[in-house]
C-alpha cells in the first residue's frame, strides 16, 4: 500500500500563525503535528508516500526533506489550488497507480494509530474504509448515516442533525476511487468533495466499510484543538533529562528537558517539554505545557500553553494559559511608564487582557 498525505490547504482557522507558515508545521509537543501522520504510516508498513502541497511546498520540503529520517521515501505533489479531497486524490492518480493507499489530512491526531485498521484492509475486499468518530456537534464535519454495518449516506456539513459520527480525516482506498472523482461534480462551494466520491462508490455498490474509533482524534485546525493534541501527547511522554537544572529550581511529574536547555531558579510541573537551548529563569511552567527551541522565558507563569520556536517572554506579571505563541514572538512588559498595552497584531489575532 502507497500514503497520501494532505499538507495544502489554507488554515484560515490558526491565522495569524498560518500566514507565514503551513498549518501541518505547528508543533504538538515540540513536534509538527504532520510528522505525527508521517510515523503512524510508517508504522503501519507504510513507507512509499506522497505529499500534497499547495503555497507551502518548500516549507514542507524544508521540514520532512526525503523522508529517510522517517524510515520512508516521499514523492511531493504539487496541488495547483485547494480544490477539495477528491481533487487532491485526482491529482496524485500518477503516483498512486492502481495500488490501494491511505490518504491522511496532515492535520490530523490519532492517538492510538491506525496500524491495525491498515492492515485489516489490506487483507479485505473492501474497496474503501472511512474512520468515524462520535462528537456532540458534527454540524461543521462530514457524517456518516449507517444501516447497522453499512454505510448508505454521507453528509458534507449537514445544516440539520442526520448523525452524530463524524468522519475522520483518514480514508483508505483502492483504485475504484479514481472512477468516482472523475463522475462526480463540484460542490456548492466549488469543490470536488471526498464525500460526494464516496457517496458515488456506495450507490454503484462497491464495498465501502466503515470503523468506528474508540480512542482520541483530534482535527487540530483551532487552537484548542491543538492545546488538547498537546495535552495527550504530553501525558504518554517518558521524563527525559538532556539539558542542565540548577539546584535553585523543582521538577515535579513528567518533564522534558531537551539538549542545551538551561532552568534556573524556576519550578517545572510536568507533563510538560523544554526544548533544545531554551533558557528558563525565575518563572513557572505548568502542566500541558511545550516550549519550542531557543526561546527564552524570564520571570513568568504559564501553562497548558505551546511556544514556538525563538519567542522570548520576559517579565509579565500575570500567568498566560491557554495560548498559542507563534515563531519569533517577543512578549514582555514595558520598563518605562506611562503603563500601557502596545499591540503590533496580524489579521484575525486574539488578545485576551486583565
Amino acid at each position: 500500500m502507497k500514503g497520501l498525505i494532505l499538507s495544502g490547504g489554507k488554515g484560515t482557522r490558526l491565522r495569524p500563525l498560518t500566514y507565514t507558515g503551513a498549518k501541518q508545521l505547528v508543533p504538538v509537543a515540540n513536534k509538527p503535528v504532520l510528522f505525527y501522520a508521517i510515523e503512524d504510516l510508517v508504522t503501519s508498513g507504510i513507507t512509499d508516500i506522497g505529499i500534497i502541497v499547495g503555497d507551502t511546498v518548500e516549507q514542507i520540503k524544508t521540514a520532512v526533506g526525503d523522508g529517510a529520517r522517517f524510515g520512508a521515501r516521499v514523492t511531493y505533489i504539487q496541488q495547483e489550488r485547494p480544490a477539495g479531497l477528491a481533487h487532491a486524490v485526482g491529482t496524485a492518480r500518477a503516483f498512486l497507480g492502481r495500488d490501494r493507499f491511505v490518504m491522511y489530512l496532515g492535520d490530523n491526531f490519532i492517538r492510538e494509530g491506525i496500524a491495525p485498521l491498515v492492515q485489516a484492509f489490506a487483507r479485505s475486499a473492501a474497496n474503501a474504509c472511512i474512520l468515524l468518530y462520535r462528537v456532540p456537534n458534527p454540524s461543521n464535519l462530514g457524517v456518516a448515516v449507517l444501516d447497522g454495518d453499512r454505510v448508505v449516506r454521507l453528509v458534507e456539513k449537514p445544516r440539520e442533525r442526520i448523525s452524530d459520527l463524524a468522519i475522520v480525516g483518514v480514508y483508505m482506498f483502492d483504485h475504484h476511487i479514481f472512477a468516482a472523482v472523475d463522475s462526480i461534480k463540484p460542490s456548492a462551494r466549488g469543490e470536488l468533495e471526498i464525500t460526494d466520491a464516496i457517496q458515488w462508490l456506495i450507490d454503484h455498490g462497491y464495498h465501502v466499510q466503515p470503523h468506528l474509533l474508540d480512542g482520541c482524534w483530534i482535527d487540530t485546525g483551532k487552537m484548542e484543538d491543538m492545546l488538547e493534541a498537546n495535552r495527550l501527547v504530553l501525558e504518554g511522554m517518558q521524563p527525559q533529562m538532556q539539558g542542565t537544572v540548577d539546584e535553585c529550581s523543582q521538577l515535579a511529574g513528567l518533564v522534558v528537558v531537551q539538549d542545551g536547555a538551561e532552568i534556573h531558579n524556576s519550578i517545572l510541573r510536568g507533563p510538560l517539554i523544554i526544548g533544545a537551548r531554551t533558557r528558563v529563569s525565575d518563572s513557572y511552567v505548568g502542566p500541558f505545557t511545550a516550549i519550542d527551541h531557543d526561546c527564552v522565558l524570564e520571570s513568568v507563569e504559564i501553562a497548558n500553553s505551546i511556544v514556538l520556536e525563538h519567542s522570548r517572554i520576559i517579565d509579565i506579571e500575570h500567568r498566560i494559559e491557554d495560548s498559542l505563541i507563534g515563531r519569533y514572538a517577543q512578549v514582555h512588559r514595558s520598563p518605562v511608564k506611562p503603563r500601557a498595552y502596545k499591540l503590533l497584531l496580524g489579521d484575525h489575532s486574539k488578545v485576551v487582557v486583565l
